[in-house]
């Protein structure tokens, strides 16, 4: 079988010799070439837990029928009393996120039963162009990980508010949707353009409904008409949940929602107010969207999320329904997501419903893992075309300083980690400099992809907390220019040029000392060593900035950094072109408003 038909065309099972050898098997007239026996299957369908044996026939499920009534078979695999369920389906993903090449991303989550992903790789789009999203495929057709790819719709998430390395508009779309591999449009992040009927983004949203292919959302904070709007424009899908009260606004609206575990603060009012409903939606599937290396590790992809949600108190059987049976009805690919005759042989037999380690996984009827191990190593691609993205020079100290004129001046500030709100405060000037206002941290945005002059834009934010060092990170969503954090702008010199040296990644810095470097060389993004070694510097990494500043989860938390300069999202944000506001329709080059 085919890497394209893995990924995305499921006529392959339609071969009429193939459904002609199934047949046969099923009736009694041929043996099984796989025979899994002794499992107890949990029903998608019914939410019940049937002792049955399963025969496949290549890639198809032939027959699921009482246990013990069929013993011819090429081959048999002992359940042993465990639970069998369809492969999981991960509904929205960044592998980007992960740090990691496909080939190990896949690696970690075929063996802990995730066998289908849709992958949205609009990091690599806004660092390379449609070479990067070309790389995301040619690494899908490689791979037995089904990766059901979306073309991204937001390079830049913010148009004229920020700068990144291309632009995708409607022509690059059509082009992309053309490819067998996309299913759609992923994460339509630039929600004021889609409400306010913006041509470019008109136009991006219209390539999507003539191609006939899903459009996924990104409806943050939306509510009322602007979410209706949203909807009506053609948006189907959204995983930026708030609260409870915005996942039951969000479902009576009629979205399918992609339930993510990257929040798990969130995770218990999701499952007390789905279990107040009495019954799992049909519209509520599973998603993970950003899983840190280290958590990937540790943890693992969307199992971790099904796991997490049955500790809060969801049914197994209703977070194992979202992870396979709605989120393949929701990508319209009726041979995914149930383990009946003439579906595709996407099976994992986990031990339990609590802690869902797997002992066998199986994509298209042939055996990929066992006991949580792959069975064999994956092989990767090429990948060089994604080194040298650092396209800047080495910044000094100065350039982090933010030029005034007069003695005192009124400066914006972006206040609140997350759900940014504009500020403003009065700060001294020192020999031609603004002297940061009392209790603010510096953050500066450097482009990074060769299209502008790499210059810091510096702003000051509030409620960060008091940093005692900085931070740089070429992860930065989702332009992804290099970004860094400060309680001066020694600390953030030393901390830039570090990642710039290591050809992307992210460092730590106190008092001139890097504590820590994760090089990520692949666009800036990614690394290519294997994943135990990359958690174990993110967690490295993770501990040296406990160091720097004092957390205060759910909103002033390690993650905050990465997604500070989304500007796509409500409120001010930091960008390489200054702090904008595409709500207000605002871009300041600089925080100086004026004279105090």
């Amino acid at each position: 079988m085919s890497g394209i038909d893995r990924a995305a065309k499921p006529h392959d099972l339609d071969d009429a010799d193939l459904r002609s050898r199934a047949v046969a098997a099923a009736r009694g007239d041929a043996p099984f070439d796989r025979l899994i026996v002794n499992g107890i299957l949990v029903d998608m369908v019914t939410g019940e837990h049937r002792d049955v044996d399963i025969g496949l026939t290549g890639p198809l499920i032939a027959s699921v029928h009482p246990r013990g009534t069929r013993t011819d078979a090429s081959e048999t695999i002992d359940a042993a009393g465990a639970f069998v369920t369809p492969g999981l389906i991960d509904t929205h993903m960044h592998v980007e996120s992960s740090m990691v090449t496909p080939f190990t991303y896949a690696e970690a989550v075929l063996a802990r039963g995730v066998t289908t992903v849709v992958w949205d790789p609009h990091e690599f789009g806004n660092v390379h162009g449609l070479d990067g999203v070309r790389y995301a495929r040619d690494a899908a057709r490689a791979l037995p990980l089904r990766m059901i790819l979306l073309a991204p719709s937001c390079v830049p998430s913010a148009p004229g508010y920020e700068l990144n390395g291309a632009d995708f508009d409607a022509g690059v779309m059509a082009e992309m949707l053309s490819w067998p591999e996309i299913g759609g449009i992923a994460e339509v992040m630039n929600m004021r353009g889609v409400i306010d009927r913006d041509p470019r983004m008109s136009a991006i949203v219209q390539a999507g409904l003539s191609a006939g292919k899903l459009i996924c959302g990104h409806a943050r904070s939306l509510d009322g008409a602007d979410l209706t709007a949203f909807m009506a424009a053609g948006v189907t899908s959204d995983h930026e949940l708030v609260s409870a009260d915005d996942l039951m606004a969000k479902l009576q609206a009629g979205l399918t929602i992609e339930l993510r575990g990257s929040h798990d603060y969130l995770l218990p009012e999701f499952v007390g107010a789905l279990n107040t409903l009495g019954h799992l939606p049909q519209t509520v599937t599973l998603c993970t969207d950003d899983v840190f290396p280290d958590d990937l590790f540790n943890g693992g992809g969307l199992d971790d999320v099904v796991r997490r949600l049955v500790r809060y108190g969801l049914p197994a059987e209703w977070a194992l329904q979202a992870a396979t049976f709605n989120a393949a009805r929701r990508l319209g690919r009726n041979d995914l997501g149930l383990i009946a005759a003439g579906r595709r042989a996407d099976l994992v037999v986990f031990d339990n419903l609590t802690d869902f380690r797997t002992r066998h996984v199986l994509v298209g009827g042939e055996p990929v893992s066992r006991d949580g191990e792959m069975l064999t190593a994956l092989a990767p691609i090429d990948m060089r075309g994604l080194t040298g993205s650092m396209k800047l020079g080495s910044l000094t100290a100065e350039q982090f300083r933010v030029p005034a004129q007069g003695s005192r001046v009124r400066v914006a500030t972006i206040d609140r980690p997350r759900f940014t709100a504009w500020g403003e405060a009065e700060s001294e000037v020192e020999d031609g400099f603004v002297v940061p206002p009392p209790g603010s941290t510096l953050i500066a945005v450097i482009h990074r992809h060769g299209h502008a002059e790499p210059v810091p834009r510096v702003g000051y934010l509030r409620e960060w907390g008091r940093w005692r060092g900085a931070f740089a990170t070429s992860v930065s969503h989702d332009s992804h220019n290099l970004t860094v954090f400060g309680g001066n702008e020694e600390d953030m010199a030393v901390a830039a040029n570090a990642v710039t040296e290591a050809g992307g990644g992210m460092a730590v810095v106190v008092d001139g000392e890097v504590l820590a470097l994760l090089p990520l060389p692949l666009s800036g993004l990614v690394s290519d060593v294997p994943l135990r070694d990359v958690a174990h510097a993110f967690a490295e990494l993770r501990a040296a900035m406990d160091r720097v500043v004092d957390w205060e989860p759910p909103y002033l938390a390690f993650k905050a950094c990465f997604g500070a300069t989304l500007a796509c999202n409500a409120g001010p944000h930091q960008t390489d072109r200054g702090i904008a506001d595409i709500a207000e329709g605002k871009l300041l080059e600089t925080p100086v408003l004026g004279p105090a």
